[in-house]
């Protein structure tokens, strides 16, 4: 089914997943993870009301009670779900996609991702195939109140003196707008702070740079120290610097180094896309950086089996083992935040700290379309190991190849249809002279660059 993907349910709603498809996901996933009780929380998007009577109608067919939490922030679900005990949860969101999107992110036992390896391969065969037959006792439908109460007390243990700072604060119309004055109050610049499931002033992608040219323009207009913006669920953030420099989201995986690690030294979990500068800054203070898979559902599993103190992705989700091993935008702000008040009390600032880390030439994510995303990678591997052996190769998630000067990352998207590329050096001549040849080599197989 084309809304099961590797770490979620995800598509256009009418288009991709329908009611009846959601109704069978509520009916099948409490025997899935053997769960007699699902918390469920959700978005703002304007399919929202519709998806959720469908989910709760086939929850309570199955027998399993719902415990609804109302609006909620990904993370807000995932902390509820650890807190209370739930063994199964759903947030009905489609994170940063576009408006006409929505979906569901699963969560079992102790916040625990279920992603396609681990549940959602199993769920999506009894949907399209699983007989119904209703319970002859349906469950309920409760409301679980406080949740938000509690997610701000856990929340506020980590705030600090924000009081000599400027920031500018862009909500992107998601559900970031639930928390933000709570726990920033009313001294920063808003944007955007008025839950609007259309997203009428930017999708909620704040990956996508674009998105963020009014926090930008905030930033520079009104002199501010920082922005910071949220994605469409919270679940991820990104960051502006003073001179309105957008801060790749790497980068704030060695910043938090900053915080952490000088209480105790441990591992840190970062994804195969990572600057060679986040991996060195990270050693300089003390950590010991762990490479792995991108996707939320393998770096919280990863997290778990390593131990780790926190992680970070370049896609914006950042991990801390004291919050369950689970990502929260609104966490990370606090404490990027609260290492930029330091910085100001010093005297600096936070485009000289990210210069400090973000000492390589890099490419960014680029994104091609092509069909055969296999052939296409392999034409380029084979291509560079051929005229000159690695000093380094990892081929967990696509293929990840260092020589002494450059690296690249070359993996096909799990949520999206591109092939996607990374590249860095140590000079911007290096860097276009080795993206030149690996674009040509995708165009020569059959791909091409997306804009």
């Amino acid at each position: 089914m084309k809304a099961f993907k590797a770490y979620d349910i995800r598509g256009v709603y009418g288009r991709d997943f329908d009611g009846d498809t959601v109704y069978r996901i509520g009916f099948f996933l409490p025997r899935l993870l053997k769960a007699d009780k699902v918390l469920v929380g959700y978005d703002c998007r304007e399919s929202t009301p519709d998806i959720l009577s469908h989910l709760f109608r086939g929850i309570a067919d199955s027998g399993a009670d719902v415990y609804d939490i109302g609006y909620a922030t990904t993370p807000m679900v995932y902390f509820a779900t650890a807190v209370h005990g739930f063994g199964a949860s759903l947030q009905i969101t489609a994170s940063h996609n576009p408006a006409e999107y929505n979906g569901l992110k699963v969560s079992r036992e102790g916040a625990l991702p279920v992603g396609y390896d681990t549940g959602l391969s199993e769920l999506e065969k009894n949907v399209e195939t699983g007989a119904i037959q209703p319970a002859v006792w349906r469950g309920e439908v409760k409301e679980l109140p406080g949740v938000k109460a509690e997610y701000i007390t856990f929340l506020e243990k980590f705030r600090g003196d924000y009081s000599n700072l400027k920031f500018g604060i862009d909500c992107s119309n998601g559900m970031a707008v639930l928390l933000a004055r709570d726990i920033f109050g009313n001294d920063p610049a808003y944007l955007y702070d008025r839950m609007d499931g259309s997203f009428p002033n930017h999708p909620p992608n704040p990956l996508d740079e674009k998105n963020t040219a009014d926090l930008k323009k905030l930033v520079l207009d009104t002199g501010l120290d920082a922005g910071v913006i949220f994605d469409g669920d919270g679940d991820r953030v990104m960051f502006i610097d003073e001179k309105g420099r957008f801060v790749r989201p790497d980068i704030i995986t060695g910043v938090l180094g900053i915080h952490f690690l000088r209480k105790e030294s441990g591992r840190v979990l970062h994804d195969i896309r990572t600057s060679r500068g986040v991996i060195e800054f990270i050693k300089g203070l003390g950590g010991r950086p762990f490479m792995w898979k991108v996707g939320h559902s393998h770096a919280k599993m990863k997290m778990r089996e390593l131990n780790a103190i926190y992680g970070g992705e370049l896609a914006g989700h950042y991990y801390f083992r004291d919050f369950f091993n689970c990502d929260s935008g609104m966490l990370a702000a606090i404490l990027v935040l609260n290492i930029l008040s330091e910085l100001k009390k010093q005297g600096k600032t936070l485009s000289g700290l990210i210069d400090s880390v973000d000492i390589y030439s890099n490419s960014g994510e680029i994104n091609f379309r092509v069909d055969d995303k296999e052939s296409a990678m392999n034409s380029v591997r084979e291509y560079f190991t051929g005229i000159e052996k690695p000093a380094a190769f990892y081929d967990f998630d696509g293929y990840r190849i260092e020589y002494p000067k450059w690296w690249f990352n070359i993996r096909p998207s799990n949520t999206e249809p591109y092939l996607r590329l990374v590249a860095e050096a140590e000079t911007p001549e290096l860097l276009e002279e080795k993206l030149e040849i690996i674009k040509d080599l995708i165009k020569k197989a059959g791909g091409y660059e997306q804009s």
